[in-house]
C-alpha cells in the first residue's frame, strides 16, 4: 500500500528516507523511492512513524494511514533559517523570534539604513537537550498553512520588544560553526515622525516566498500531489503551460505568511551600497533597502509601513505628504488601493512610484492577515490582474505593466527636458540617464527588469517625461500628473530604477527634486 510520500522544505522528494512504522496492530521497517513514495505492508489505521535521513531532522509523528489518504511527510534540512512573528510590528510591540537551528547561535538585532546599525546582542541560544532548537514542518502542504515554528519553552519564549525608531530592521543569526543567516523585520511608528511614508512590498515579498514548496509561481493554483522530482517534467511552469493557471478561474490556494523568507536573505558583510546579487534580492527587500539608505544620505526623514498596515489603516495616509512606493509593488488588496487613489484625487495626497509591474494583482488577507490568496485570472481585453477585478492600475500610477521590455534593462531617454523634475541635471532632449545600477540581475540599466507603459486608462493629463530605451518599445516611461484637488503622481515605471540613486547622480536629482517639490 501507498502510504505516502517525503518531501522537503522546498517539495522535493527524498529519496532513502528510513521509516519505521508501528501501529494498528502491525510494525515496518522501510526507506522511501526516488519518487519520495512509501510503500509498506501494513492494514490502515494510526501509527507511530520514526523517519531519518542524514542531513536532515529526525522526528517521530503520529499519522492515520489510509489507502485514499497518502501522508505528505514533510523533513527540514540541517540550515540555520529564521523568520519573525509577526513581520511587521509598530515601535514597542512584542516580536517573537522563530529560529532553526542544530547548533548554538548566536543572535542581533540591526537597523539597515545606508549602513548597517548594530542595535543590541539579543543573546545566545540553544537548549539542553540535543538538537533541542531544531524546528519540524508539519506533515501537511506547509504553504497553505504556516510552518508553525516555536520560539521557546514556557517563560524562555524567544520575544524582543520593538525597537522605538521607525525603519527596516534585520535578525542576524550565527551558528557556532559560522553558519549565518539574517532575515527582515518593518517596525512602523506608533505615531507618525516624517511627512514621508515608505511601503514595504511585503505581499509581494510572500507571494514570490518558494518556501515549502509553493509560490504564486510555482504550482500558482494549489499543490501538486506527488512531490517534485524534476522541475523540468514536474512543474507546469516548465511544461510549456507557464502562466495557464493564471488565465483560469481556479480558486488559489492561500500562502501563508507564517514562513521563513529565504530570498530576503542579506549576507553579514553586504552594505547597502554594495551590488545586489541574486535573481530574487533584486526586487525584494534587499533592494528595498537601497531606497531607504538613498533616502537617509540625502537626510529626507521617512516612516516605514507593511502593506497589511496601510490595509487595515495603521497608516494614517492623510498625516503624511507623501506616500512611497518601492521597487516591486506588485500585490495589493482593493483596501489599499481604494485608500491610496482618495487621497491622491480626493484629498491631495502625493504619490511617488518608485518600481515597476506595481498593483497588477490584488489579493485577499485572510486568517487575521496571516495568509493571502492571489486572484490571478486575467482574462482578455483587460491590462492587468488587478483590472481584471478592480480597475487597471493605471489610473492611480499613471502606468501599467506590459511585456515587452521585460528581462531587459536599458537607459532612459528624456522626451521633455523642460519639466521641472530635471531641474538642475543639465539634461536635454534625448540625453540619456540611468546607465549605472546596483541591479546585477540582468546588469545595467534604471529602467528595466519589469517595465510599465502609459495605457488608454491612465489620466488624461499625464505628461510623458522619458522612456527607456529597452527593446521592443518596452521601456519604462516616467511620468506626472496631478489631480483637481491638489494630488501629485510621479511614476518611474521600473524595478530596476531604485538600484541606481546611490550610484548615479541623474536619477537622484532627478528623485529629490520629485520628493521636494512634493513637501512643500
Amino acid at each position: 500500500m501507498l502510504i505516502g510520500y517525503v518531501s522537503d522544505e522546498y517539495y522535493a522528494a527524498l529519496p532513502d528516507v528510513a521509516l519505521e512504522l508501528h501501529g494498528a496492530g502491525a510494525e515496518a521497517m522501510v526507506r522511501s523511492w526516488p519518487s519520495g513514495a512509501v510503500h509498506a505492508d501494513l492494514p490502515a489505521g494510526e501509527y507511530e512513524v520514526c523517519l531519518s535521513r542524514s542531513g536532515y531532522g529526525s522526528k517521530r509523528v503520529r499519522v492515520q494511514v489510509a489507502a485514499e489518504r497518502p501522508v505528505h511527510f514533510r523533513m527540514l534540512s540541517d540550515r540555520l533559517l529564521g523568520y519573525a512573528w509577526p513581520k511587521w510590528c509598530q515601535d514597542g510591540d512584542r516580536v517573537q523570534f522563530r529560529v532553526h537551528s542544530v547548533e548554538p547561535y548566536k543572535l542581533g538585532l540591526w537597523r539597515y539604513g545606508l549602513r548597517k546599525e548594530f542595535v543590541r546582542n539579543i543573546g545566545w541560544y540553544d537548549n539542553h537537550g540535543p538538537r533541542a532548537i531544531m524546528q519540524l514542518l508539519p506533515d501537511e502542504h506547509v504553504v497553505e498553512t504556516g510552518v508553525r515554528w516555536d520560539s521557546g519553552h514556557g517563560e524562555h519564549g524567544q520575544v524582543i520588544a520593538a525597537p522605538e525608531r521607525t525603519g527596516l530592521y534585520y535578525f542576524h543569526a550565527r551558528g557556532e560553526s559560522g553558519a549565518f543567516f539574517s532575515f527582515p523585520l518593518v517596525v512602523g511608528p506608533r505615531k507618525p515622525t516624517a511627512p514621508v511614508a515608505v511601503l514595504a512590498s511585503t505581499n509581494t515579498w510572500n507571494a514570490y516566498n518558494a518556501f515549502g514548496g509553493r509560490s504564486n509561481y510555482i504550482m500558482a493554483a494549489h499543490v501538486l500531489d506527488r512531490p517534485i522530482v524534476n522541475s523540468k517534467s514536474d512543474l507546469p511552469r516548465y511544461r510549456g503551460e507557464s502562466y495557464g493557471e493564471w488565465k483560469s478561474s481556479a480558486e488559489f490556494a492561500p500562502l501563508s505568511f507564517d514562513r521563513p523568507e529565504p530570498y530576503n536573505f542579506v549576507p553579514a558583510d553586504v552594505e547597502c551600497t554594495d551590488p545586489i546579487e541574486g535573481r530574487q534580492a533584486c526586487h525584494l527587500a534587499p533592494a528595498e533597502w537601497r531606497l531607504l539608505g538613498w533616502l537617509e544620505r540625502e537626510k529626507l526623514a521617512y516612516d516605514l509601513y507593511a502593506d497589511e498596515q496601510l490595509h487595515s489603516g495603521v497608516l494614517d495616509l492623510d498625516a503624511y505628504r507623501v506616500l512611497v512606493l518601492n521597487t516591486h509593488p506588485e500585490y495589493w488588496t482593493e483596501a489599499m488601493y481604494r485608500r491610496v487613489k482618495n487621497w491622491v484625487f480626493e484629498r491631495g495626497g502625493r504619490l511617488m512610484y518608485l518600481g515597476g509591474n506595481g498593483i497588477n494583482c490584488p489579493v485577499e488577507l485572510l486568517d487575521g492577515g496571516q495568509t493571502m490568496r492571489c486572484l490571478n485570472s486575467w482574462p482578455a481585453g483587460r491590462e492587468s490582474r488587478f483590472h481584471a477585478h478592480v480597475e487597471s492600475e493605471a489610473n492611480l500610477l499613471g502606468v501599467v505593466f506590459t511585456d515587452p521590455g521585460a528581462m531587459t534593462v536599458a537607459p532612459y531617454e528624456v522626451v521633455n527636458p523642460g519639466h521641472w523634475v530635471f531641474a538642475g541635471t543639465g539634461l536635454l532632449h534625448g540625453h540619456r540617464f540611468g546607465l549605472t545600477t546596483l541591479h546585477e540581475r540582468y546588469g545595467d540599466g534604471a529602467s528595466g527588469h519589469e517595465t510599465d507603459k502609459i495605457s488608454p486608462s491612465s489620466p488624461a493629463n499625464i505628461e510623458l517625461l522619458a522612456r527607456g530605451l529597452n527593446p521592443d518599445e518596452g521601456g519604462a516611461h516616467m511620468v506626472y500628473f496631478d489631480t483637481p484637488s491638489g494630488g501629485e503622481v510621479f511614476s518611474v515605471g521600473s524595478i530596476t530604477f531604485p538600484s541606481a540613486l546611490l550610484c548615479e547622480d541623474t536619477c537622484s536629482r532627478i528623485t529629490a527634486n520629485v520628493l521636494k517639490r512634493f513637501l512643500t
